[in-house]
């Protein structure tokens, strides 16, 4: 009995086939270019040869397999590089590719922000309902008590850089078992996930530099690898140096 193959990687999530190989990057990029260029700024002979280089061709074409396989010539490689105009366009071009990647990449909810929690059924909510594949970083504090505060500032700078992952707080007077979170045990971290508790770390101030910051708390949470790797950001502008790496 044949197995059921799984989706292809080069299919989108509407089922839709993307161009992921080297011919539809070629295909993408011709297109995109065409696209972009301003119509009345572009010579006929120019415009031709991009509109020749980006149409598809037709399967009942009998030369339509050569044409499609074909190498790029010496006279479309100078189109695609010739100027800096050139250079800009295909700038965008990789950008807007960056952004579309990072989009279907990007499961999940979105947070971004520290929650305050009011009550101990708020926070056993919190944990029982969130979806399995979300990470849940929650700070019990209290007001007064060292490395509080500086750790609640710690968290609301991760929370902007880590929005798949939620960030929560609450006073341990607001558990409902506040006797088990004396001010001894505080700052205390709890991390959960799916509904369990997969870490807990109890006096963080103290793991920690005597003035720690956001990058101190980010490197103690990464070494027990409970944050996801950062979201991959497309930048505005990249130099000439970056570009070459990236080829």
């Amino acid at each position: 009995m044949e197995e059921a193959q799984s989706p292809s990687l080069e299919e989108d999530f509407e089922g839709q086939a993307t161009h992921t190989g080297p011919k539809g990057v070629i295909h993408d990029w011709r297109k995109f270019k065409l696209e972009s260029e301003d119509g009345d700024s572009i010579p006929p002979s120019k415009k031709e040869i991009l509109r020749q280089m980006s149409s598809p061709q037709s399967r009942d074409d009998k030369d339509s397999k050569e044409r499609i396989s074909r190498k790029m010539s010496i006279q479309e490689y100078e189109l695609i590089h010739q100027d800096k105009e050139d250079e800009n366009c295909l700038r965008k071009y990789r950008r807007q590719c960056m952004q579309d990647m990072h989009q279907k990449l990007s499961f999940g909810p979105r947070y971004g922000f520290v929650y305050e929690l009011e009550t101990g059924e708020q926070f056993l909510e919190t944990i029982e309902k969130e979806q399995k594949i979300t990470t849940i970083v929650v700070h019990i504090y209290e007001d007064g008590v060292k490395g509080c505060d500086a750790l609640n500032s710690s968290l609301s700078c991760l929370a902007t850089e880590y929005p798949m992952v939620k960030f929560c707080k609450i006073k341990a007077s607001n558990t409902g078992a506040g006797e088990r979170f004396s001010a001894d045990v505080l700052p205390t971290l709890l991390v959960y996930k799916g509904g369990e508790l997969i870490s807990n770390f109890i006096s963080v101030a103290e793991q920690l530099s005597e003035e720690f910051f956001s990058g101190d708390v980010e490197s103690f949470l990464n070494e027990y690898g409970l944050l996801p790797e950062r979201e991959i950001q497309a930048p505005e502008h990249t130099n000439m140096e970056e570009e070459e790496d990236i080829e």
